[in-house]
């Protein structure tokens, strides 16, 4: 099994009076990998994560990789210099990166910079297109502006992250993108539809994820999130789809190899 998308590194998963120590980030990872995940995917969220991130990732090389993007509830008046740095980081060492992300449009919160939002989302595009990456995209209350954008860049491919909407919103993405789709512990909750959603994307394009610390499944709902939960994603996505778990483990693996370029 694969996540991919997941924050161990952050401070959440911090368990002991040294932070530097990445402890507690190591031990999740761990946790994980004794739960069947065998690897995990970092993508950063804005210049403060970055070295957290490259830390963990050294902490355990062998099964995690690293996406390198601006996060869109990061895009503030600064908006230029953080753009720049995130490009510079992914301009001078691709060969950290397998992927160029997260990124996306986010206007759920504010919708005060949704113009620089969408500049900063068409940079990144343009840099992936530049380095032959894949990009992963959060989108939150954005998908018309996701679109306007991606609408340049069908040749660049993608993973709508997170992905929590409906059948229609499937086909529209699908309109521009042969897109695929993150799921993740939306799939297990009573209030949700995605369950009824996921015959519309196919097995073929799905991959799994947790976007830890956020977003537990049933029975964890609430809770602090972790990788070593993918198990219980896979195990929905098998239900909704009326197949064997571990058809839909080698299935997702296999995407999530393809589409991250993931060769260990």
């Amino acid at each position: 099994m694969i996540d991919t998308h997941t924050h161990l590194y952050l401070p959440e998963f911090d368990n002991t009076e040294n932070s530097e120590s990445f402890a507690g980030q190591c031990d999740a990872v761990d946790r994980a990998l004794l739960a069947g995940v065998n690897f995990m995917i970092f993508p950063n969220v804005d210049r403060s994560t970055v070295e957290p991130m490259f830390a963990l990732h050294e902490l355990r090389p062998d099964c995690t990789a690293m996406a390198m993007g601006l996060h869109p509830t990061e895009v503030k008046e600064n908006w230029k210099e953080e753009l720049d740095y995130t490009n510079s980081l992914l301009a001078e060492a691709p060969q950290r990166f397998v992927a160029v992300g997260e990124v996306g449009i986010d206007l759920y919160w504010d919708s005060t910079f949704e113009r620089e939002q969408m500049l900063v989302l068409d940079s990144q595009m343009q840099m992936a297109r530049k380095l032959a990456f894949p990009v992963i995209i959060h989108c939150r209350e954005g998908l018309p502006q996701i679109l306007e954008v991606i609408t340049d860049y069908k040749d660049v491919p993608l993973v709508f992250h997170s992905f929590g909407g409906s059948i229609e919103d499937v086909r529209r993405i699908r309109n521009i993108s042969d897109a695929y789709f993150g799921i993740n512990g939306i799939v297990t909750f009573k209030n949700s539809s995605l369950a009824a959603v996921l015959p519309e994307i196919g097995l073929d394009r799905i991959l799994t994820e947790t976007d830890s610390p956020y977003l537990a499944p049933v029975p964890f709902r609430g809770k602090r999130n972790e990788s070593k939960n993918i198990p219980y994603i896979v195990e929905k996505i098998a239900h909704s789809l009326a197949l064997d778990k571990a058809r839909v483990d080698e299935r997702t693996s296999l995407n999530a190899r393809n589409f991250f370029n993931i060769k260990s």
